[in-house]
């Protein structure tokens, strides 16, 4: 039987809620840990709680802090599942795959509904991802995100509703694999991954949405903030209005570096316009297009890229070998 580290940090899986206000908020006990008796069939289960944070007060230096765990850990265990409350739980996820490089499973799951809550799905996912996390095609797969009977990796998961059950979902590739009763089952495989090798987390990085209209303004208020790097998610294949170019052009000048997504779901960044403010020109300035990444994990993978390298020539071209 495998022996399963399982790591709480915090969010709705370890909330209940409020029956006078209806409030869902911390408990003083985590409601999981008068459960384990679940999951003594399946995998010999310790637990760790480091911190537990809603995952809005989750940061890159709390997602460094498990990673650190993880490895810490690592000739312990034979997989690892770490509950995570579900807003930033795919930027943790994707700071995970990018940080440690462990053969055996991660995986990291959540709830939407709280542990007291009618149709609470808290205890299912955990199970589903101790199931996972035992499972044999689990191992070098990367990050894994189990939730609602499908497995997703890291890189493409995203969550897609404020509050339905089937919120995470991987609009680019779907999921790489499903729980049912009897069985789990993969059918796709990770094809390429990357990682970083940091010790510590230092530098700022701002991220900004791209609209109509938008002109210099909001990019020359940011700038007054001293960042390491921008990330912006563009119009359609990573365009932007024609009165932001100055101000991108005065990032690059200044060897800082811009990373470009799109806003849209769907698809990758690409220099196919050549009007002023298009994908060509803004490329051909020196912004750095990062394939179908989310505006959220692109701004993560730049915190960890900066602190190999701060010359953008170097960042380009980690990022267009990795995307």
């Amino acid at each position: 039987m495998k022996t399963i580290a399982l790591i709480h940090t915090g969010g709705t899986v370890s909330m209940r809620t409020d029956k006078a206000s209806g409030d869902v908020t911390t408990a003083n006990k985590h409601p999981m840990t008068d459960l384990t008796y679940y999951f003594q069939s399946i995998a010999n289960v310790v637990e760790y709680i480091p911190f537990s944070l809603p995952s809005p007060q989750i940061t890159p230096a709390h997602m460094l802090q498990l990673a650190q765990k993880i490895h810490e850990l690592s000739d312990t265990y034979d997989g690892f599942v770490i509950t995570h409350g579900t807003d930033t739980l795919e930027e943790t996820a994707y700071f995970l795959d990018l940080s440690t490089s462990v053969q055996q499973p991660i995986i990291i799951t959540g709830a939407m509904r709280s542990a007291n809550e009618i149709g609470s799905d808290a205890l299912y996912n955990l199970i589903s991802s101790i199931r996972t996390a035992a499972h044999p095609q689990a191992w070098d797969q990367g990050v894994l995100v189990v939730m609602n009977d499908e497995i997703h990796t890291a890189r493409h998961v995203s969550k897609t509703s404020t509050s339905n059950v089937a919120t995470f979902q991987s609009p680019q590739s779907g999921p790489i694999g499903m729980i049912t009763k009897q069985s789990i089952l993969f059918y796709h495989a990770i094809l390429k991954r990357h990682t970083y090798r940091i010790n510590h987390l230092t530098k700022k990085v701002f991220l900004c949405k791209g609209y109509a209209g938008m002109d210099e303004e909001l990019l020359e208020t940011v700038k007054q903030a001293k960042p390491d790097g921008i990330v912006i998610e563009g119009l359609g294949e990573g365009n932007l209005p024609n009165n932001t170019v100055a101000s991108l052009t005065s990032f690059v000048n200044d060897n800082i570096p811009v990373l470009m997504v799109s806003r849209c779901h769907t698809g990758m960044v690409q220099p196919t316009y050549g009007y002023e403010g298009g994908g060509k020109q803004l490329k051909e300035m020196g912004i750095i297009f990062a394939g179908g990444l989310t505006g959220p994990k692109a701004r993560i993978e730049l915190l960890m890229a900066l602190e190999e390298t701060g010359n953008p020539k170097k960042l380009k071209q980690i990022f267009e070998q990795a995307h």
